[in-house]
């Protein structure tokens, strides 16, 4: 009896240490596991355009060209816009003029005009007044019909009423123009301007500009065409940076954070992992696309990641199926 115990004590151990083996394993297995996602290279595209009319003159690419950042692609016929810069150049030289001429006030001989008409003026008023009082005079004595008083009359208020203007116009030289009139000036000068900045920026709209790198994908029109500002004429297909698209189940998403580095694998190059990071992860779950393929149902939600691809090359065309694997046992291929 006594002989069965160490036996039993024996066997107990056996079977804890294999038990403890056998969980230690099954944690590295977990711990050494690759989580595997499927998904394709994002296409980005621009559809570029001219913000103004007009006939389009020449194209300078065709689809398929690869295209550098600055590089002019197109161009509108520039005479119509030529011809309203100049207008409007003119139209600031001279809104430009009258301000300064506002600016400047009279000058001294229109001034001393302006004085010579108020002298005029007083005289022929005196004149007319000192002969109204003498027709009064004689109007008491009854030597002039009543008719000739409201003559002499009349022609004192003329003169009156001719001097009183004199006298405006000359206080008008002598202090300048009004703050309003130099107000006005002003803003049509500023006015000008701006429709000249507008002018310029209309010509210069004329060339169009590739915006960013990328390959031509579509040429939507040709010479000679009327185009409407914001008629499509390429479609570009951006190449940088290069962006993976993947979706990631929930039951995984804690291996997804930002800042996450994974290995991507096409099938033209198995054995030569491109890398990447988390760049992006959905705040809400969406149904897997049915462009994936995932080991799971297609039914299933998901979370969309944006997974940015740090050493991409031309190789890796846009739209291109990828394999990406948060790496646990693959430290090695980063190496």
């Amino acid at each position: 009896m006594n002989n069965k115990k160490p036996v039993i004590a024996v066997i107990v151990i056996l079977v804890l240490v294999a038990a403890a083996f056998g969980g230690w394993k099954w944690y590295q297995s977990q711990q050494n596991s690759e989580l595997t996602l499927y998904g394709n290279v994002d296409i980005r595209t621009v559809n570029l355009s001219f913000r103004v009319g007009g006939r389009l003159a020449a194209l300078e690419v065709d689809e398929g060209d690869a295209i550098k950042t600055g590089e002019p692609l197109g161009l509108i016929d520039k005479a119509p816009y030529e011809n309203a810069l100049r207008q409007a150049e003119a139209n600031v030289a001279a809104a430009q003029a009258k301000y300064d001429l506002i600016i400047a006030g009279y000058r001294d001989e229109e001034i001393a005009q302006a004085a010579a008409q108020v002298n005029q003026a007083q005289a022929a008023y005196d004149y007319a007044q000192n002969f109204y009082q003498r027709q009064q005079g004689l109007w008491a004595t009854k030597t002039i019909s009543a008719n000739d008083l409201a003559n002499a009359r009349s022609s004192s208020d003329q003169a009156k009423a001719t001097l009183k203007a004199a006298k405006d116009k000359l206080s008008q030289y002598r202090s300048g123009n009004r703050p309003q009139e130099i107000a006005q000036a002003q803003a049509s000068l500023q006015q000008a301007k701006a429709q000249l900045a507008q002018s310029q920026l209309d010509l210069q709209d004329t060339t169009l500009i590739a915006p960013s790198d990328g390959t031509l994908l579509t040429r939507a029109v040709e010479p000679g065409s009327m185009l409407n500002a914001g008629s499509t004429v390429l479609t570009l297909s951006l190449t940088r940076p290069v962006w993976v698209r993947a979706y990631i189940d929930e039951t995984n998403l804690g291996q997804a954070k930002p800042g996450s580095e994974l290995l991507i694998y096409t099938d033209g190059r198995p054995d030569k992992p491109y890398h990447g990071k988390v760049g992006f992860v959905s705040p809400t779950a969406e149904f897997t696309p049915k462009t994936v393929e995932t080991p799971d149902l297609r039914t299933d939600l998901v979370y969309r990641l944006r997974i940015i691809v740090t050493d991409a090359d031309d190789a890796l065309r846009q739209g291109m199926p990828v394999t990406v694997k948060f790496n646990g046992g693959s430290q090695h291929e980063q190496q």
